[in-house]
């Protein structure tokens, strides 16, 4: 059974920084994509960040320049650094695995809460 193992959420003051940790176990298949989405209250969850197994990434406009994603060196890890944080970065941070391979479903871990006060 495939999961996924997410840590590094917390409160921090804005203008602090974060760095989320996401391990997938449990799978024969590489994660071609791996990434994190964000659900603040009362709004749809929402792409923050992704990377794609030859190294291409894509971000929202709110967070470019400020968080990068990246791929550890152990198979089916992910890591998102987040700088210069602000209240409205607040919610729970999900990571997402994706194998991209036809007919295999894509993995969510359960989330880690991200909260940056004023």
């Amino acid at each position: 059974q495939v999961q996924l193992v997410e840590s590094g959420g917390g409160l921090v003051q804005a203008g602090g920084s974060l760095r989320l940790s996401c391990a997938a176990s449990g799978t024969i298949f590489s994660m071609n994509a791996m990434g994190w989405y964000r659900q603040a209250p009362g709004k749809q969850r929402e792409l923050v960040a992704r990377i794609f197994s030859g190294g291409r990434t894509n971000y929202a406009d709110s967070v470019k320049g400020r968080f990068t994603i990246s791929r550890g060196n152990a198979k089916n890890t992910v890591y998102l650094q987040m700088n210069s944080l602000k209240p409205e970065d607040t919610g729970v941070y999900y990571c997402n695995a994706d194998p991209q391979v036809v007919g295999v479903r894509d993995y969510w871990g359960q989330g880690t809460q991200v909260t940056v006060s004023s």
